[in-house]
């Protein structure tokens, strides 16, 4: 028997290769690719804001304090409550509860700009909610999670959470400034890169799909949670809004920064907190949340 040139034992007919870090190598590299990416749609995306409404949010942050109750209020409730009523595994209630308490993704904005609602507002939450995630995640997760875990296990990725903050709050300055000298290249800009965020968006959840196909034979009562959560965040985020007053544009803006979670940010989380084989239970649920937080993002935007 010939061994392979990577064999690291030989022994008569039997070999013992090292385990492939293909998937591993694979999805740094794409991670890479796909933060790029990112940044140049957010660039888009900021040639539809406002210098001048984005800070009279900042200066009147009502929009951006309901967005607060909803993010770290009502989305973690709702996981630990959800969870519960299911009695899903220890191991993935704790994937649940991280989804909860991640602040709103980039991907909002996206959605946002689709469904016409307040650009200003949308970015001006989501760099506020990944700001005051850095405290608030700790807090929630310790909250919620230590009937199931050790808070201690769970690390937060806060180089992931600067880096989303950088690839947004930069290329919207940047967009911003475009707008504000060349107006009409920012029009078409913004075309093409609302119809590029779509594709992106997109791309995300499939690619994470590929990659971690291993994931997905799981219990039922995740499923069922996957497509109810995101369903509870937007409409309880907009239901909020609309109580105090908001006018329905915003409503819609608040629903969505509510319900589109920063999925990319949970699986991250999970991938440093977990051994291999808890992840095989737990890591699908990101990738399910994804789905179905692009499934009903897809249903208001063909209600508009």
């Amino acid at each position: 028997m010939i061994c392979s040139v990577n064999a690291t034992v030989c022994n008569g007919m039997s070999c013992l290769v090292p385990s492939s870090n293909y998937n591993e190598i694979l999805s740094l590299a794409l991670s890479t690719v796909l933060t790029v990416l990112l940044a140049m749609v957010m660039f888009s995306m900021g040639c539809n804001v406002e210098a001048t409404k984005l800070w009279g949010h900042i200066k009147r942050p009502w929009g951006i304090f309901v967005g607060f109750l909803c993010q770290f209020g009502i989305m973690p409730l709702a996981a630990f409550l959800l969870s519960l009523a299911f009695q899903v595994q220890p191991i993935q209630a704790i994937a649940v509860m991280i989804m909860g308490c991640c602040p709103g993704g980039t991907g909002s904005n996206i959605i946002s700009y689709w469904v016409d609602g307040d650009m200003d507002l949308s970015v001006s939450m989501t760099a506020c909610s990944t700001i005051l995630a850095m405290g608030m995640m700790p807090l929630c997760l310790f909250i919620y999670t230590k009937m199931w875990t050790d808070t201690d296990a769970i690390q937060i990725p806060y180089d992931s959470i600067g880096i989303t903050l950088v690839t947004l709050l930069i290329p919207v300055g940047l967009g911003i400034y475009v707008k504000h000298k060349w107006p009409k290249k920012a029009k078409a800009i913004l075309k093409v890169g609302s119809i590029a965020g779509a594709v992106l968006i997109a791309g995300i959840a499939v690619v994470g799909g590929v990659l971690y196909q291993s994931s997905w034979v799981i219990s039922p009562s995740l499923w069922i949670i996957g497509v109810i959560y995101p369903a509870v965040g937007f409409g309880f985020g907009f239901l909020l809004a609309r109580l105090v007053g908001q006018p329905y544009y915003r409503c819609r803006t608040i629903a969505i920064e509510t319900g589109f979670q920063n999925s990319q940010l949970c699986s991250t989380i999970v991938q440093l907190s977990f051994s291999p084989e808890e992840l095989e239970v737990m890591f699908s649920f990101p990738l399910i949340y994804s789905i179905f937080q692009m499934v009903f993002a897809a249903l208001i935007i063909a209600g508009e």
